[in-house]
């Protein structure tokens, strides 16, 4: 009964996710449904003991990321530089291969960290009218977006400042750049087949003689062809600014200046302020080369900036706000859950799983799609099951910085599924639906998983990390 129990407030949320509602507002409702049916009386305690907590400690941790990337991507797009970026790639690659150019510049700025809800509203309209032009089906572009927007730049490659990439962090007192061999393989492997699967569905579509118009065209963007951009190395540099930025800080900076627990006294007899800096270097590093990106693009484009930032700006925090509560509503929700006695059964069946590593594949990928959310999906597993995690790695020997690629990895697999808010924006903006595209996006997903598989079989093969 408390296995069902458990259960019915997951499908509960994903049906209210899938249907458009605020998870914000439901995902406690399911929560403390849950604990209803299994104690009454802990339902106030729990809501504020124990859910209230747990999303109030993510925000805590990740907030300053997902509002700097949120700001940092708005400058991007109201200096003109993503324009450029993406004009430039689609110039340098040439018409014939829209799809590589489109999944590139979606993967460019994602890694230069841009938040990937803005890459959607940015690449959209370069990619309509590349396809347009190709006259390569419209249904397509979901699963192109998808690729170079959700997939290995948000998880694989080291150094990405996508917060998955971070929240690992956290957990296993590892960087951003955790495992980059393997995580470079992971990148490369979905970038290729996820390109070898989207040509051979404009292939068998030309061969129907499919082209771009043949279904009804919704929200077709207005490209102006008399807007001034600026030069592509210059457009670019903050996205090298902030990648370079995160290495030094990560690696040498920070290190150097903060080890241990740091402890601060602003004033004599004052409170003395403690944290501990192995945990959060990783954090820190990501928000101090996010800064120093936008401060970048206000230096080389100050004059564009100047009369749009203010609005600007309170849009990006709003939108980073809600996107933060969002997770850590989902966050709060899975920690209520993983205090159920129903969760016991579901912990105690994924532990029967006897590679800790495809344990914690299975695992996080599992509560990622169950949730709909990377970050949220990854919170809930991490949080109640890094120690046992970290545990079996020890004693097979498994390095940390490989359980931190494989959960940032795993997390990005199987959570795009129908109900996923990236894929029900996606969809929105690019006008398509479910039914005429997801199927793409689905497959890209699960490229996506089985890239978590391909790593863990080459660190076995070949110890590489």
């Amino acid at each position: 009964m408390s296995f069902l129990v458990c259960l019915a407030a997951l499908a509960f949320l994903i049906f209210v996710a899938y249907r458009g509602f605020s998870v914000i507002l439901f995902a406690p409702i399911a929560a403390l449904g849950a604990v209803l049916l299994t104690d009454p009386s802990a339902v106030l305690p729990v809501y504020s003991g124990l859910f209230m907590d747990a999303m109030v400690g993510f925000i805590k941790n990740y907030f300053p990321v997902f509002m700097l990337g949120a700001l940092f991507g708005k400058v991007i797009e109201l200096s003109g530089f993503a324009r450029s970026i993406v004009s430039s790639v689609i110039h340098l690659l040439g018409k014939g291969r829209a799809m590589l150019a489109i999944a590139l510049v979606g993967a460019l700025l994602t890694y230069g960290g841009v938040s990937l809800f803005v890459v959607v509203f940015a690449v959209y309209p370069f990619a309509a009218e590349m396809f347009r032009q190709g006259n390569i089906p419209k249904r397509l572009v979901a699963g192109t977006i998808a690729l170079g927007a959700f997939t290995f730049t948000m998880d694989s490659l080291p150094g990405t400042p996508q917060i998955q990439n971070i929240i690992p962090t956290t957990f296993f007192n590892t960087n951003g750049f955790a495992a980059p061999i393997l995580g470079t393989i992971g990148g490369l492997y979905i970038l290729v087949c996820g390109v070898l699967y989207l040509n051979w569905r404009r292939k068998v579509a030309a061969a129907r003689g499919e082209g771009y118009a043949d279904q009804p065209l919704v929200n077709e963007p207005e490209t102006k062809e008399d807007v001034r951009m600026v030069h592509p190395a210059v457009a670019i540099l903050p996205l090298f600014v902030v990648g370079v930025g995160n290495f030094v800080f990560t690696k040498y900076l920070f290190p150097m200046l903060y080890t241990g627990t740091v402890s601060v006294t602003l004033t004599e007899g004052g409170k003395t302020i403690s944290q501990d800096a192995a945990k959060l270097l990783g954090i820190w590093s990501v928000e101090a080369a996010l800064v120093l990106g936008i401060v970048t693009v206000a230096l080389f484009a100050f004059t564009a900036l100047k009369d749009k930032f203010i609005e600007g700006s309170k849009t990006a925090v709003a939108g980073s706000l809600l996107a933060a509560l969002n997770t850590a509503s989902e966050y709060g929700f899975g920690s209520v859950i993983a205090s159920l006695p129903g969760f016991i059964v579901i912990k105690n069946a994924l532990a029967a799983i006897p590679n800790p590593l495809v344990n914690e594949a299975i695992t996080v990928s599992t509560l990622a799609g169950v949730t709909g959310s990377a970050s949220g999906g990854m919170g809930i597993a991490l949080a109640a099951m890094a120690d046992r995690f970290k545990e079996a790695a020890t004693a097979a020997g498994i390095p940390f910085e490989l359980l931190h690629r494989v959960a940032a990895m795993a997390s990005g697999g199987m959570d795009t599924l129908p109900h996923n808010g990236a894929v029900i924006t996606l969809l929105a903006v690019t006008g398509l639906t479910h039914k005429q595209s997801y199927r793409d996006i689905f497959a890209i997903t699960c490229i996506k998983t089985s890239a978590v598989f391909v790593i863990i079989a080459i660190y076995y093969l070949t110890g590489l990390v």
